[in-house]
């Protein structure tokens, strides 16, 4: 369980750390779905280059892909995204602790002086 969870962390993260895979994710999650070719519009690179980013996308679970007619249709996905946050919240978890047990330390410091 563990290591699949570190799998998909690792696959999500992987797939977000290109600039241009974040912009896409950004666009399918704030404008909603896009065809391809809308996408690459969007962009300053070939519609080739932009299907192997949405490939990328699509392999780490972040985009789903159906077809209209003749056009592929790219929606973003949420799920793995959920991964992503539980694992930043347990950081976060802890760093608040050492704050916090930081911040007790420095007081009791100053009250010593």
């Amino acid at each position: 369980m563990v290591e699949r969870i570190d799998n998909e962390l690792g696959d999500v993260l992987k797939a977000l750390s290109d600039a241009s895979r974040r912009r896409i994710m950004t666009l399918l999650v704030q404008e909603g779905a896009m065809t391809v070719g809308e996408l690459a519009g969007r962009f300053d690179m070939s519609l080739a280059a932009v299907s192997k980013h949405i490939k990328v996308l699509e392999a780490a679970g972040l985009v789903s892909r159906r077809t209209e007619w003749r056009e592929h249709v790219i929606s973003a996905r949420m799920e793995p995204l959920q991964v992503v946050d539980r694992w930043l919240s347990g950081l976060r978890s802890n760093w608040a602790m050492r704050l916090e047990i930081l911040a007790k330390i420095m007081k009791e410091n100053d009250n010593d002086d």
